[in-house]
């Protein structure tokens, strides 16, 4: 058994369910689900890139992070939060129903990814794209850059 596949994916695993219980609406925690979807993308990019050897369960255990996250993620925009969070656009406020289907769109494609798990780094390479081109395209609508 590959123990250190363990460590990683009971820490992502952790993280996950951190993102589920953690979260309370305010710019901190909207930035740690944040942290926590760019860290499980990161383990996938790097996996992708070549510079980690591919480990299916350091894949399981990205994508479901990233698929749970995104799933609570809406939940920390409620009305009333919308002033002091530098980053996030009042668009999202404006266009909530497209928000929270950007956010749907992302934890399904995590979600048919964790199904039909990538075999390979190419097929990781695969998965980073579709999840960041519905990374991006939420933060282009809704992110505003420091």
């Amino acid at each position: 058994m590959n123990w250190k596949a363990v460590a990683a994916a009971a820490a992502m695993a952790g993280i996950a369910f951190g993102s589920v219980t953690a979260a309370d609406g305010t710019h901190d925690s909207r930035i740690a689900l944040m942290k926590q979807i760019g860290g499980a993308a990161g383990a996938l990019g790097a996996i992708a890139k070549g510079t980690k050897p591919y480990d299916a369960e350091a894949v399981k255990a990205a994508l479901t992070t990233i698929a749970a996250t995104a799933k609570v993620f809406p939940d920390q925009f409620k009305p009333g939060t919308e002033t002091g969070d530098q980053e996030a656009s009042p668009k999202i406020w404006e266009n909530m129903d497209d928000f929270k289907a950007r956010a749907a769109k992302l934890s399904t494609d995590a979600e048919t990814a964790l199904a039909q798990l990538p075999a390979d780094a190419a097929a990781v390479g695969a998965t980073v794209n579709t999840l960041g081109a519905s990374c991006g395209g939420c933060h282009k609508a809704y992110r505003i850059k420091e």
